[in-house]
């Protein structure tokens, strides 16, 4: 009978033919047979079964063993006996080179034909010590899938006791060295097949007997941990980790994040390698285990760890959110990574180039993964914004890429940060911030956080782009009566000459602490200016009366010289005077009181105040607006009724009407010479004054901000404006003896070198009883010319030279101010939030050399320079920046508002002597060199930072060249975008992603 079927076989006929033929013989063996006839037929079905060319032979030749099987079972259980079975698991069949690859098959096809037989118990310690031996010799995933399917039927075989632990952890070898080499999807959906069915045995085994997982996930860590490896271990491991029961995890977490014997960079590339399994498209509970781990570490203070491994795979991880299949567990991840790297902006930001796109790709898939990883992706972003405000130029393009996602409220982004942080104490990171590699490319040198200081970096930064003061205070003798100022001195030093890409600014911070500021606590900028300055002022003043006392017998100088020289710095460079008058409307007897200020407190005009604009005004230059005029009582005081607590009102003596000059912006000048004013009305020869204290009316149609918005001479002049005093604000008039209706106006009656002007935007809500912010958005001038009040002898030589742009009138000269500096405030509480700093360096057009003929180069005749670099300091960070960002700042983030302003006073012919003396350091010195001390230390600190930076890069090098290697991340984004490739769901969309993005997804 099996030379007929082997003739039959060995035919030319075709397959249907033969099939026929085969049948037939089929039918002729299920008749009772003599058992040589049985054993030739069972040797010869073995023959095509294991050696068959094709799968047509090797089809009969099993057919023909299950008719044996069944029918012949006697003789079937002689031929499959426990040396022949060992003879093909350890010699294989076939000739040597051509060894059959479906030894497994069979014996797996033969089994179940054996199961009552006497031999079966033999046969099955058989098995139980081959299979073991089998997955000793690493064999590949069909391989290994067929062991799993041999065992995941007949249990019988599995190898027990030591035994199988030992097969588990060899077991698990094997799946770290799986490869899929084929980038079909066929091949990948087979190869997937194959790992499910190992890993779904291990699962079987784990079931049965408990005892056998830890040892397990032993030699999986051992696996994942060696960095020993030429080639990292394959993502197919993820498939062991999703069948361990979770309530382990804690037990086994807390065992792998406590053991000394495991090194830092044996747990750095562990973890490494399982944030890669978040591209394993079969895992379940993958994202649990890993981000288990990333607590465990932190629970630990492994912050190094945690810190390398999220700079190293975060932009991986964010890559696969292209991927629906993958998409949630890497979202989990990403989220936690993102919200625990609470330290440094680092992680953030790199991912800031490719928010855009993936958000353009979620948006363009339109399913409901995509929908719910947007809401998820924009909540996160805003938590970011939240916890690093101060980048607006970095920021612009993501905050317009989600700008239609819905926003979470402060409550929301606060719970998020708070439970995810590593740590509630700053300290124990303190020293992991900032990871700065070089110093920034603008030159600058940024300031370290001291924790929660950026009040102070702001304001030091703002001080430091302030050039005329900061030549000044590098160019001062040190002296021990002004220890501030040395320090000061310092600080400013080591940011002009350092190195280092920021440098801290600790010891300026001790010597400048304000008494009653909380440590750690985050503080109002303005008030630390205020201080600062107040104590600088008095510092100097202290041991300028110490030094009189020693000089007393020198001559004295000259009244004008000794009026100037008795200025501090400080009032040099931002004291100004203010007249303030009170008139009593009964007698209109005025007081006036003369006072210096260091900077202005803008309030912002009741919301009540603003009115419907006109659509008919007109535009005007600058030049052409005229002066403002407090208009004469009409009204008998016994008329006067209770009224708002700034309102028009009279003049504030009984001489003529005084003009005022309004508060201007002075427009951009285009190549014609013609400029374009900011300033709008609708009466070219009058504008009354509570159309200049209401912007609504003084401003027509305005191309800055919208109905709501204000700027900063809006505030002025709501600040020059007269006050009624009142009601219960009644002023004392002394010629009257009593509480009397008055009217207040301030004048200002010098201008300072610096304009230090503060928007008053916290107060305290008696409704809610809690501080707010007024987060109004007011649109900042580059220039800025402000109503001065002079002696009439200096307005008449002002005023004789028609071309200057300081015109004056009637006592009051119009100074231009450039902008230097803008402290932004980031939140809507002053007790919380971020303070950066927007900054340039404001000079004159004749700073660099002394004026021809002792008068300076006219306003007029001055080109406005708008091409002057903008710097954006924000701590540690400086970069470039521009004057678009600050206008545009709180038009993106609606929190971010300017806060502090600081103003230079452009020289004109009036104040030139004042800038001669101020500048002088500058036209002599140009950049002043530090004094022999200082610059040693800067010296030495510079070779130390070398030192350190050469340390640091040889323990990094040590460090990252022990790490896993792992295929690069920017592939997915790198991608043509509009190659849409085969259908099948794989890709970054529903539908596409081109051939081979599944393979690039898993492997």
């Amino acid at each position: 009978m099996d030379k007929i079927l082997e003739a039959v076989m060995m035919s030319s006929y075709p397959n249907n033919v033969k099939q026929g033929l085969v049948r037939r013989v089929i039918e002729a063996i299920k008749q009772p047979m003599d058992s040589e006839q049985c054993w030739s037929m069972l040797e010869f079905s073995t023959k095509l079964y294991l050696m068959g060319d094709t799968k047509f032979k090797r089809e009969i030749g099993k057919e023909v063993l299950e008719v044996y099987g069944h029918y012949h079972p006697e003789e079937f259980e002689e031929f499959f006996n426990v040396r022949f079975l060992l003879s093909l698991l350890q010699e294989g069949y076939g000739p040597v080179g051509k060894r059959s690859l479906y030894v497994l098959d069979y014996i797996h096809l033969g089994l179940q034909f054996i199961l009552e037989s006497p031999s079966a118990s033999d046969i099955f310690s058989l098995l139980r010590i081959e299979v073991l031996r089998k997955v000793c010799e690493r064999p590949g995933p069909k391989q290994c899938a067929k062991i799993s399917k041999l065992l995941s039927q007949h249990p019988q075989c599995v190898p027990t006791g030591k035994h199988q632990i030992l097969f588990c952890q060899q077991l698990i070898r094997c799946i770290g060295q799986f490869q899929c080499i084929s980038e079909g999807e066929d091949d990948i959906m087979e190869f997937l097949d194959h790992v499910n069915k190992v890993s779904g045995l291990l699962q079987k085994i784990w079931r049965a007997q408990t005892s056998s997982i830890l040892p397990s996930l032993k030699e999986l860590f051992t696996i994942i941990s060696s960095t020993e490896e030429q080639e990292a271990p394959s993502n197919a491991l993820a498939s062991v980790v999703q069948y361990v029961p979770l309530e382990l995890m804690d037990g086994v977490i807390r065992n792998l994040t406590n053991d000394d014997s495991i090194t830092d960079v044996q747990m750095m590339t562990a973890i490494s390698r399982m944030i890669d399994w978040v591209s394993w498209p079969l895992g379940k509970n993958i994202d649990k285990w890993i981000i288990a781990l990333l607590k465990g570490l932190a629970a630990v203070k492994k912050f190094s760890i945690l810190i390398e491994v999220t700079l190293l795979k975060i932009e991986k991880v964010f890559s696969k959110l292209l991927y629906p299949i993958v998409r949630e567990g890497a979202l989990s991840v990403l989220l936690y990574m993102l919200l625990s790297f609470q330290h440094s902006h680092e992680a953030f930001h790199l991912l800031l180039p490719h928010i855009p796109r993936l958000v353009a790709s979620l948006n363009k898939e339109d399913s409901n993964s995509a929908t719910s990883c947007l809401e998820q992706l924009a909540e996160l972003i805003h938590s970011m914004f939240f916890r690093f405000s101060g980048f607006p130029d970095l920021y612009e393009p993501v905050m317009e890429a989600v700008k239609a996602l819905p926003i979470p409220n402060e409550d929301r982004i606060k719970h998020l940060l708070g439970q995810n942080a590593w740590t509630s104490q700053k300290n124990e990171l303190a020293c992991f911030y900032p990871r700065l590699a070089s110093k920034s490319d603008t030159g600058k040198i940024g300031l370290i956080n001291l924790g929660n200081t950026c009040y102070m970096n702001s304001i030091i930064q703002a001080l430091f782009m302030a050039s005329d003061f900061r030549h000044s205070v590098l160019n001062l003798t040190e002296s021990n009566s002004q220890p501030l100022m040395t320090k000061l001195q310092w600080l400013f030093a080591f940011l002009e000459h350092s190195q280092r890409p920021a440098v801290s600014p600790e010891g300026f911070l001790s010597a400048s602490w304000p008494p009653w500021f909380s440590p750690g606590a985050q503080q109002d900028c303005s008030e630390y200016l205020k201080y600062l300055l107040d104590r600088l002022h008095e510092e100097e003043k202290t041991g300028k009366r110490i030094y009189r006392k020693l000089k007393e017998s020198n001559l004295m100088p000259q009244a004008e010289e000794r009026h100037y020289l008795n200025k501090t710095l400080i009032e040099k460079m931002f004291g100004g005077k203010m007249m303030t008058k009170i008139r009593c409307l009964k007698c209109l007897n005025v007081s006036s009181r003369e006072e210096a200020f260091t900077d202005l407190s803008l309030a912002f005009p009741p919301s009540n105040r603003h009115v419907r604009r006109q659509s008919h005004t007109a535009v005007l230059p600058v030049e052409e607006i005229g002066p403002q005029i407090i208009e004469p009582p009409t009204k008998p005081q016994s008329q006067v009724t209770e009224s708002p607590r700034r309102q028009r009102k009279h003049p504030v003596s009984g001489e003529p009407p005084v003009q005022l000059l309004p508060i201007e912006t002075v427009g951009f000048q285009e190549a014609e010479g013609q400029e374009t004013p900011f300033i709008l009305r609708s009466d070219r020869d009058h504008v009354s004054l509570e159309a200049v204290k209401d912007p609504l009316l003084a401003f027509g149609e305005q191309t800055c901000g919208s109905e709501d918005s204000r700027s900063v001479p809006d505030l002025i002049n709501y600040f020059l404006s007269p006050e009624v005093l009142t009601s219960e604000n009644k002023y004392h008039c002394e010629k009257c003896a009593s509480l009397q209706d008055a009217e207040k106006v301030a004048e200002l009656t010098e201008g300072p070198h610096y304009l230090v002007l503060t928007l008053l935007r916290f107060s305290f809500d008696l409704r809610t009883m809690k501080r707010k912010k007024i987060l109004d958005n007011v649109s900042i001038p580059l220039v800025l010319k402000l109503p001065v009040l002079v002696a009439s002898e200096d307005s008449g030589e002002v005023c004789q030279n028609r071309n200057d742009r300081a015109a004056s009138c009637n006592g009051f000269v119009s100074v231009v101010y450039d902008l230097c500096s803008v402290v932004v405030h980031s939140g809507v509480s002053s007790e919380s939030g971020h303070y950066y700093c927007y900054a340039r360096e404001c000079t004159s057009t004749s700073a660099s050399s002394p004026p021809r003929d002792g008068a300076p180069k006219s306003t007029s005749d001055k080109q406005l320079d708008f091409e002057i670099q903008w710097y954006l300091f924000n701590d540690t960070r400086v970069s470039f920046s521009s004057f678009e960002s600050v206008s545009n700042v709180t038009s993106f983030f609606p929190k971010d508002t300017a806060y502090v302003l600081f103003y230079r006073q452009r020289p004109c012919k009036q104040s030139w002597a004042m800038h001669e003396a101020v500048s002088d350091a500058v036209w002599l010195h140009g950049e002043p060199s530090p004094t022999k001390d200082l610059m040693e230390a800067i010296s030495k600190d510079n070779i130390l930072y070398l030192q350190e930076q050469e340390k640091e890069a040889r323990n990094r090098a040590a460090y990252i060249s022990t790490l896993p290697k792992s295929p690069l991340w920017w592939r997915d984004f790198d991608r043509d975008k509009d190659d849409e490739g085969s259908s099948g769901g794989c890709g970054p969309a529903a539908g596409g992603g081109g051939s081979g993005s599944f393979h690039g997804l898993v492997f």
